[in-house]
């Protein structure tokens, strides 16, 4: 059965529970969200999900600074080439099982893009020593 592709707001709530519920339970990144930032996803997705319609959809409902959060996690408790990387694997796994298409190929490329931007920024752009730190995605067995 084909899986559809990311058409509207509605798409982006089952795709976000998805990657959040993976995310907390992954032994690499899961305590930056459970231990540091103490993320409350109830309160989290509503946030996160005018983030991705802004980016995906063009809503233009975002209106914060995604990188400053970040930034305070990382002064707390460093992020490094690893953890973005886990976290575009869990992505980019959690979109594949569950959307296939022009817009959820977008989902992954933007993903990549911004876990980079958010790894030079962190660092304050040095990241010698980083390459390679970004886990495969052949390893994830979420595409199911």
């Amino acid at each position: 059965m084909p899986r559809p592709d990311i058409t509207d707001r509605a798409d982006l709530e089952p795709l976000l529970r998805r990657f959040y519920a993976a995310a907390f339970a992954d032994p690499l990144i899961g305590p930056h969200f459970t231990e540091v930032a103490r993320l409350d996803l109830e309160t989290h997705l509503p946030h996160i999900t005018d983030f991705w319609a802004s980016a995906l959809l063009r809503a233009g409902e975002y209106h914060r600074n995604a990188l400053a959060p970040h930034l305070g996690l990382h002064g707390r408790r460093p992020l490094t080439a690893a953890h973005f990387g886990r976290w575009v694997q869990l992505w980019q796994a959690a979109v594949d099982g569950l959307y296939a298409g022009p817009t959820a190929e977008r989902a992954k490329t933007q993903a990549d893009r911004i876990a980079r931007t958010m790894l030079r920024r962190t660092t304050d752009g040095d990241t010698e020593g980083t390459e390679g730190g970004f886990v495969p995605l052949a390893a994830v067995l979420l595409r199911s």
